[in-house]
């Protein structure tokens, strides 16, 4: 329970840590902090930010690591002599593998109303069980995304990514064998199967951009995210798949089509996408430590972020699963529910770069937490969603906001690394946690939509459960916004407020 205090003793505590000139108490620097390690004392300067946040942003900017021994007692890497170019052709190379990674994995995954649509039409089970397969792949590509990280910052960055594309085109061609009256079969091919493997290569292949991009890290990650399932590969695949269904060719030989295509792009992208941290056999020998697993156990702030993504996510994709049915069964024009899917993702490819361009200049919580919000209040509009017109513009509209977000939640999950090494276990921690809400989102809605399609229950459902994040969000901000303006001290946006959160005694002061 969060809970605003205007005691002196708080007070003095958020003003020795704002302005290390006035302390009563050790500050930041004399005061070890249970997540950051000790670093090298730094002062303030004449733009009024707080000294411990631009020192921890310089620390992992210039890509040092604050540890160099393990727990074991063996050498580690250090990656302080780690240049980050932040461009240059390998950089951009690495985005655009990146980007293929993303268009062959959670741009396919976005298909899924095209296969949610068919298995309905032409199988014996209802909405809620056919959202089951999809939530699996979701959820097993999130799941994954914690031992794929790991693995990543470990330095097997190409035996996941080789793995994961040999697992994942292997599943779709068992895909295209599988009876959609055998409802298992369906779920071990296209919702465990694609599930892991796809794992294996979205958080590495995000996590990567880190080693290529400083100042520009969180526009890089868009780009290479409008491949993914709210852009070009939301566009293409519905299109491909619902033409190839509906004709001669048939769903096998569709399946199939999708299969060679998918194979080819992840083989270039393993060519051309590249870490610049060395191999795991050039390095240290090192362990598996779970050391840092349990420090972010403790971030409040970054446990909290998570919460909120999970909170926006456990509705977020109900468009997505469910907009081509829902079209169906209001009458709409079927030829126009062929490019619903279509049309939502070819919006998001602005909700994907627009946002995290400006994220780079005015923060990436200041953007994520209105796209979260907006997002979830559009799917409220579809209620008055009766003509084709009105479906045309709720798909860009939720397209641009929906993939606004989705692009934002990797650098925002980065933003709590301290350093190049952990940015994979960072992003892979909140990518698993997250996907319990992916594995029971879509189930939910589609158990409250029902053999006779009740679409208000699932459209409340999806539109009520942001709201939650934003009142958590905006509760722990204004409180450090009183604080900090109590202490006549700077603090001017919500991701100042949130870092504030992770200064000794500022946390403290607002919890019981």
């Amino acid at each position: 329970m969060f809970r605003c205090s205007t005691s002196r003793s708080a007070l003095h505590r958020i003003a020795a840590a704002l302005h290390p000139t006035t302390r009563d108490e050790p500050t930041l620097h004399e005061k070890k902090s249970p997540y950051h390690e000790e670093s090298s004392p730094c002062t303030g300067d004449d733009n009024h930010q707080p000294a411990p946040f631009r020192c921890a942003q310089e620390q992992f900017d210039s890509g040092a690591s604050t540890p160099t021994v393990t727990d074991h007692g063996t050498p580690k890497l250090d990656t302080a002599s780690i240049d980050i170019p932040d461009g240059g052709l390998d950089a951009w190379l690495t985005v655009v593998g990146g980007w293929l990674f993303t268009f062959c994995t959670f741009g396919y995954a976005s298909s899924f109303g095209v296969y949610q649509d068919y298995y309905k039409a032409t199988g014996k089970n209802s909405s809620s069980d056919i959202s089951w397969i999809g939530s699996l792949q979701l959820a097993f590509m999130f799941f994954t995304g914690l031992p794929a990280g790991q693995l990543f910052d470990m330095g097997y960055f190409r035996y996941t990514s080789i793995i994961g594309t040999l697992l994942y085109s292997f599943c779709i061609f068992m895909l295209s064998l599988a009876d959609t009256n055998r409802y298992y079969e369906l779920v071990l091919s296209q919702g465990i199967g694609m599930g892991l493997g796809g794992g294996l290569l979205l958080v590495p292949a995000l996590s990567v951009q880190a080693h290529h991009w400083r100042k520009r890290r969180a526009f890089a990650m868009g780009i290479a995210l409008t491949g993914e399932c709210t852009s070009v590969g939301g566009i293409i695949y519905p299109i491909m798949l619902n033409k190839l269904f509906y004709s001669s060719v048939g769903y096998a030989w569709g399946v199939r089509a999708s299969a060679f295509l998918t194979l080819g792009l992840l083989t270039i992208a393993n060519f051309i996408t590249k870490t610049r941290l060395p191999s795991a056999k050039d390095r240290p020998k090192q362990h598996v430590s779970f050391k840092l697993l349990k420090e972010l156990g403790g971030d409040v702030p970054y446990m909290l972020a998570v919460g909120g993504a999970f909170l926006v996510l456990w509705g977020l994709f109900f468009p997505y699963f469910y907009l081509q049915v829902w079209g169906n069964s209001h009458g709409l024009s079927k030829t126009l529910d062929f490019y619903t899917l279509a049309i939502l993702n070819a919006a998001s490819i602005f909700g994907r770069t627009i946002p995290n361009l400006l994220a780079d200049i005015f923060g990436i919580f200041n953007l994520g937490v209105p796209f979260a919000f907006i997002s979830s209040a559009l799917i409220f509009a579809m209620f008055g969603m009766k003509s084709n017109g009105a479906e045309i513009a709720f798909s860009i509209l939720y397209g641009f906001w929906s993939g606004g977000y989705i692009a934002l939640f990797p650098p925002m999950m980065a933003g709590f690394s301290r350093n190049m090494e952990e940015v994979g276990c960072v992003i892979g921690v909140a990518y698993f946690l997250c996907a319990f809400a992916l594995l029971t989102g879509t189930p939910i809605t589609g158990a409250l939509l029902g053999p006779s399609d009740h679409w208000a229950k699932p459209i409340v459902f999806s539109g009520v459960r942001a709201s939650c994040m934003l009142h958590k969000v905006m509760y722990l901000s204004l409180c450090c916004r009183l604080y900090a303006s109590q202490a006549h001290a700077y603090c001017s946006s919500l991701d100042i407020c949130w870092q504030s959160a992770r200064i000794p005694g500022v946390y403290e002061s607002l919890v019981r």
